[in-house]
């Protein structure tokens, strides 16, 4: 069976000071981070165990994950498991660059996200380039926050075209986007209208708690991130017989990771195998089909 796994453990610290960010400049313990690495290692074990599956992974930490040796050293020894099909971690790539070299490039994927009050683009844009280079498959995106729109057409400038630059709508924000807003921001991410407004969803299909779960620190399993109801443990042997297809109890999806496995939004049609990568299939076509506006 192939199947969609998101890890969030413990993790809770950034080392970023992004105003729109309940984590930015939060610390840990050191207790607290060694539970953390317990329970990352404890997933990694499990699942080098399940070869019985095809596996795609994204680390979803609320924090930042690869300025943490363990988080790196797992994303590589994962990348190297033959049942393992694509292993992809959000960052906001202030960590460095040299454990690209340890991993099974063409497994790995990054989702990057841009913060322009902490750090200079040039240097992310050397980066994003430098991973490209090394053979890494990866996505970029930005908070839609109206202050920085300069900075989102800049960089869409300055990223390789065949890099896909994805926006987050800035939530909770003051007011809603204006018109011309919402035509900037679909100018540089032609699928934002799907991703950025809630979708109701109550009582309707969601791919999650089937073919995609979620596992937190303790192992414990959740259909996703937005559903609090633990359906099943890592620790449990029948943690299979758990997952079936399910419809959603929320009145309302508001996040690309929920709504990738919304069925009704088709959006596996548009990011295929690279759904948890937020990497478009068709994206290097439809770059060279695109307005001057998207270039």
């Amino acid at each position: 069976m192939n199947l969609s796994v998101l890890y969030r453990g413990k993790l809770t610290s950034c080392n970023y000071g992004c105003v729109y960010c309940p984590f930015a400049k939060r610390m840990e313990s050191d207790a607290r981070l060694a539970e953390d690495r317990v329970g990352l290692l404890q997933f990694e074990r499990w699942i080098c165990e399940q070869s019985m599956h095809r596996w795609r992974i994204l680390f979803t930490p609320w924090g930042e994950a690869l300025v943490r040796s363990w988080y790196r050293d797992t994303v590589s020894r994962l990348t190297h498991c033959e049942h393992i099909e694509s292993v992809a971690a959000q960052t906001n790539l202030s960590c460095g660059l040299e454990w690209l070299s340890d991993c099974h490039r063409s497994k790995l994927a990054l989702w990057v996200t841009f913060h322009p009050t902490e750090i200079k683009r040039s240097v992310f844009v050397r980066k994003v380039r430098r991973i490209q280079e090394a053979g890494v498959r990866l996505s970029v995106g930005m908070v839609g926050v109206p202050e920085f729109f300069p900075e989102i057409a800049a960089l869409r400038q300055d990223l390789p075209p065949n890099i896909y630059l994805w926006i987050n709508a800035q939530q909770p924000r003051a007011r809603s986007y204006t018109e011309e807003e919402i035509e900037f921001l679909n100018s540089i991410d032609p699928h934002f209208i799907k991703t950025s407004r809630p979708q109701p969803s109550m009582e309707k299909p969601c791919r999650t708690g089937h073919t995609s779960f979620t596992v937190d620190g303790e192992g414990a399993i959740r259909r996703c991130h937005f559903v609090d109801e633990v359906i099943g443990s890592i620790h449990q042997s029948d943690w299979e017989s758990r997952l079936f297809p399910r419809l959603c109890p929320n009145r309302a999806c508001h996040c690309y990771l929920g709504l990738a496995h919304f069925a009704l939004l088709e959006l596996d049609n548009v990011f295929g195998d690279t759904l948890l990568e937020r990497i478009p299939v068709q994206w290097a076509d439809d770059v060279a089909l695109a307005p001057a506006s998207r270039r």
